[in-house]
């Protein structure tokens, strides 16, 4: 019962201002991807804990990789954001969490985009367009978790080579990933800010190990790992834009990175909604449908405003982004409001469902399980209320 009917969408949908019909018609067209690949494949790789690396080729030769990649490199030469958007909602929507794309696509590819020099270009984009090359990017250490600047991961240089030695943890793409984005410390004499770097780590670097593919209580098919440097040897060529310029870079892209989660959640809200309404609709007690109850009603007349209102101002901030005039701050916002009533509205839905809404097979279950982490991962809802509170100027 993985991935509810793709052809079930909402009125609101097709009303949206945000989008110009050639992202409907990607739309459309990523739709039937996820129906004839990854939808009827999708329970055998939650049960295998990772999403096979052929998934990411076939996105890759149809296009759905790296859209804002140049032309020459093998992507789609469109530098705009709301392609992805839409795949981070038809995702969403088909109840297929766990499939890594818009952490490849929404989150790494940019940083290879903006500070990649010509030879790096060459040597990586074509692989992330095509998906031969799968990306994941490690910020978070086991002491660190939210604080950037916290991090212990050291890289010293050493002739043509960076000695990295660390361990990060929750790494997304981490089994599957050919290039890790690293962020280290190079400059341990420098301020917690001042002394990060990024470097690209492949998959065959001596002294990179993988850890465990953690076990989690959602999100299973997302192979997230431990990832550890033991003297690993990593090319000088491999540093990803200026040296000490890790924390900039890292920060610059927070705020696509929490609107891809805010775009995901607030379409996982909308789709909650649509599910219990159509369960209520059809499931009968005491010889009369669950929606001939008054509460039945008006719970789900608040869960379907209450994702409305957020589809709305997130829609909003999806505008901004496109125009590039999105601030930290909105990005929070959107991220906040959109997760945190993800998880209410979630839990409402699933509650219509009785004792069916526990059961593994439902995807409403599937989607309160896969909720959890959106108020964790790219910020918890605890930093983006210090982010908020702090543009207010409190």
């Amino acid at each position: 019962m993985y991935g509810p009917p793709m052809n079930a969408t909402t009125k609101q949908r097709t009303a949206r201002r945000v989008y110009e019909p050639e992202h409907e018609e990607f739309r459309a067209s990523f739709r039937r991807f996820l129906e004839s690949t990854v939808i009827p494949n999708y329970p055998q790789w939650e049960a295998d804990g990772v999403v096979p690396r052929s998934v990411f080729t076939e996105a890759g030769a149809h296009g759905f990789l790296g859209t804002a990649i140049d032309e020459e490199f093998g992507g789609g030469g469109v530098d705009d954001f709301r392609f992805n958007a839409v795949i981070a909602e038809e995702v969403a929507v088909a109840g297929v969490m766990s499939f890594g794309i818009n952490l490849h696509n929404d989150i790494c590819i940019p940083y290879f985009l903006r500070y990649a020099d010509a030879e790096q270009r060459r040597r990586w984009l074509p692989g992330l367009a095509s998906g031969e090359l799968i990306a994941a990017i490690a910020m978070t250490e086991p002491g660190t978790g939210s604080d950037l600047a916290g991090i212990t991961t050291t890289a010293t240089r050493d002739g043509d080579h960076f000695v990295l030695n660390g361990a990060k943890t929750f790494i997304s793409n981490g089994i599957n990933a050919d290039v890790v984005i690293v962020a280290a410390r190079t400059d341990a004499a420098g301020d917690r800010h001042s002394g990060l770097s990024l470097l690209v780590v492949e998959r065959d670097t001596p002294g990179f190990s993988r850890g465990r593919n953690l076990d989690k209580i959602g999100m299973h098919a997302q192979d997230t790992a431990e990832l550890f440097f033991d003297d690993a040897r990593v090319p000088a060529a491999n540093l990803l834009g200026e040296l000490g310029g890790g924390f900039k870079a890292l920060v610059s892209n927070l705020q696509q990175e929490r609107l891809t989660i805010a775009v995901a959640s607030a379409a996982a809200a909308a789709r909650a909604v649509e599910l219990a309404s159509e369960y209520v609709t059809e499931r009968k007690a005491f010889g009369k449908p669950l929606s001939a109850n008054q509460n039945t009603r008006f719970t789900l007349a608040d869960c379907h405003v209450q994702s409305e209102v957020v589809r709305t101002f997130v829609d909003d901030c999806l505008r901004e982004h496109s125009r590039g005039e999105l601030s930290a701050d909105r990005a929070a916002m959107a991220k906040l409001a959109a997760t945190e009533t993800q998880g209410v509205v979630v839990d409402k839905c699933l509650q219509m469902f009785g004792g069916y809404g526990y059961m593994a097979e439902f995807p409403i279950s599937r989607a309160y399980v896969d909720a959890r982490v959106q108020r964790i991962y790219g910020g918890t809802s605890e930093i983006m209320k210090e982010i908020i509170g702090k543009s207010m100027g409190i």
